[in-house]
């Protein structure tokens, strides 16, 4: 009879699994490669190897994209409610919550005005790990008003987009929003004011099919999705084979629904360019 047991396989395996710090590998979705976190975000989360732009967080594309302590946030204090009492798995409230303590931001996008090569810009960033990016009231709100801000300050607008479309718990006040930022940007518009849309991975749905598809200058990130349903979806419904790269920023560049496609690392300066472009029209 044996003195000392021994252990499982199974047993190590799950003692090993329990040990191994959590977040610090991605798998690129693009080459398969696994990317060590450290490297990834020392290269804007983009990967090495490929080039695939991962999502990124607001608080981190407006840290490269503007110049140093330049952001100033506005309307901080706006917050969603759960107008509706959606209940579901878990109720809308809780969701809220469990998104902002994960993600350190109220809701899905953070704006305010800033300098990017000195130029003064109104800016909306979406942030795709809160709830999607799904756009509520407070996104439609925060960003009127900071397209609004532009107007008003005579400056350029830019929104950097990634949703996954309208935010189904608050229904029909969603919705609304997509009227809302179109109206105030025919406004900014009028003033002879310019809108520069940048479209990242992804960009669906109500939001593409509302303020992002209405840029004076519309950018999108390598490879990002953007449309307004599902490749499946709209397979599905028209029960036809779709064009390949179907719904990619290359297949929508090269039928002139995006301007230009921009890698993450040269959208800074590409931008600022755009930006001294039309301050000389002026």
């Amino acid at each position: 009879m044996a003195i000392f047991k021994k252990p499982s396989l199974k047993a190590l395996s799950k003692k090993k699994k329990r040990e191994m710090p959590q977040g610090l590998w991605q798998k690129c979705p693009g080459c398969g490669e696994v990317v060590h976190e450290i490297e990834l975000s020392e290269n804007d989360r983009v990967c090495p190897r490929c080039d695939y732009h991962f999502t990124q967080a607001a608080k981190e594309r407006i840290a490269h994209l503007c110049d140093p302590e330049s952001f100033v946030e506005l309307d901080s204090g706006l917050s969603s409610i759960d107008t509706l009492k959606f209940q579901g798995m878990a109720s809308y409230t809780d969701r809220l919550r469990k998104y902002q303590n994960s993600t350190g931001l109220v809701d899905a996008v953070l704006s305010g005005h800033a300098l990017i090569e000195g130029y003064t810009v109104a800016i909306a960033v979406m942030d795709f790990s809160f709830l999607a990016a799904t756009m509520g009231s407070v996104v439609g709100e925060r960003i009127t008003r900071v397209i609004e801000y532009g107007t008003a300050n005579r400056c350029g607008v830019i929104i950097i987009s990634a949703s996954g479309g309208a935010r189904m718990y608050e229904g029909m006040l969603s919705l609304m929003q997509m009227a809302k930022t179109s109206g105030a940007l025919a406004l900014h518009a009028c003033e002879n004011l310019p809108f520069i849309s940048v479209l990242t991975n992804p960009t669906t749905a109500g939001v593409m099919a509302s303020f992002a598809s209405l840029g004076d200058v519309i950018i999108a990130e390598p490879r990002a999705m953007v449309g307004f349903a599902g490749p499946r979806v709209i397979k599905e419904t028209t029960h036809q084979e779709l064009p390949e790269r179907f719904q990619t920023a290359e297949f929508l560049e090269e039928h002139g629904l995006i301007d230009l496609i921009v890698h993450r690392k040269a959208l800074r300066m590409q931008l600022a360019q755009l930006l001294a472009y039309f301050a000389a029209a002026h």
